[in-house]
C-alpha cells in the first residue's frame, strides 16, 4: 500500500444496513485480486470510523489517462462482471473524488 502516482481516486460507499459483510468478503476475496492483477495500487481501503455502513477506497494512479485506462479495463472484466450486481446490492450510494497525490504526500511527510 503506498501513494506513489500523482493522482488519487477517493471512492466512498454508503451500504444498506447490514451490508458490510458480505461487502467486505467480496471485496477481499473477488475484486482487491483483480484490482492487484491489474496493476491498480490500492492505497487503502476499509470501514469508515464512524459508521459501520461505510466503506472507502484509495487507489492510486500515475495520471488521469493511466487511471482511466486501468478502471476500464477493471470494469470491463468479465471477472468483474460476475459480482457487478451482488456488490451493486449492496450500496445505497457511492461517490468518487479525484486529488492530486502531491500535497497529500508533503502533509505526510513535512
Amino acid at each position: 500500500m503506498s501513494a506513489g502516482g500523482d493522482v488519487l481516486d477517493l471512492r466512498t460507499c454508503q451500504l444498506k444496513p447490514g451490508a458490510a459483510e458480505a461487502f467486505g468478503r467480496i471485496f477481499e476475496q473477488e475484486a482487491l485480486p483483480l484490482l492487484t492483477r491489474l496493476d491498480i495500487d490500492v492505497v487503502a481501503h476499509g470501514r469508515s470510523l464512524e459508521d459501520a455502513d461505510a466503506q472507502y477506497l484509495i487507489r492510486s494512479f500515475a495520471s488521469l489517462a493511466e487511471r482511466n485506462e486501468r478502471l476500464d479495463a477493471f470494469y470491463g472484466s468479465d471477472e468483474w462482471r460476475k459480482h457487478r450486481a451482488d456488490v451493486l446490492a449492496l450500496i445505497d450510494s457511492y461517490h468518487v473524488v479525484l486529488l492530486p497525490a502531491a500535497p497529500v504526500r508533503d502533509a505526510l511527510i513535512g
